[in-house]
């Protein structure tokens, strides 16, 4: 089973950018999609942004024109861009890849094991 190793989470002042990297244990080139996930205590785990093998990206909709996906599949890497920040985007952040017809919405499961993430803490 791959594994996902998150990294690149700090404090950052509002407006500021991060930069987060996800390594994957195993070759991502045959994985349809990729995702950035985010929890906060107490809330549900939430599908930040996701990428297929094609580049077709999609996010959800607080992020939209802040946050930038991308992926190596050379080098088994998916990132996420973070920019102009704000207090509402502290969170851990988990990278995976979601299965299923309804990957983004509603996917039926996943490739990989959940790593220990990264956590974003946006605050001045």
């Amino acid at each position: 089973q791959v594994q996902f190793v998150e990294s690149g989470g700090g404090l950052v002042q509002p407006g500021g950018s991060l930069r987060l990297s996800c390594a994957a244990s195993g070759s991502i080139s045959s994985i349809f999609a990729m995702g950035w996930y985010r929890q906060v205590p107490g809330k549900q785990r939430e599908a930040v942004a996701a990428i297929t093998k094609g580049g077709s990206t999609v996010y959800v909709d607080s992020v939209k024109g802040r946050f930038t996906i991308s992926r190596d599949n050379a080098k088994n890497m998916v990132y996420l861009q973070m920019n102009s920040l704000k207090p509402e985007d502290t969170a851990v952040y988990y990278c995976n890849a979601p299965t299923g017809s309804m990957w983004w919405s509603g996917p039926e499961g996943y490739v990989g094991v959940w790593g220990q993430g990264t956590l974003v803490t946006v605050s001045s």
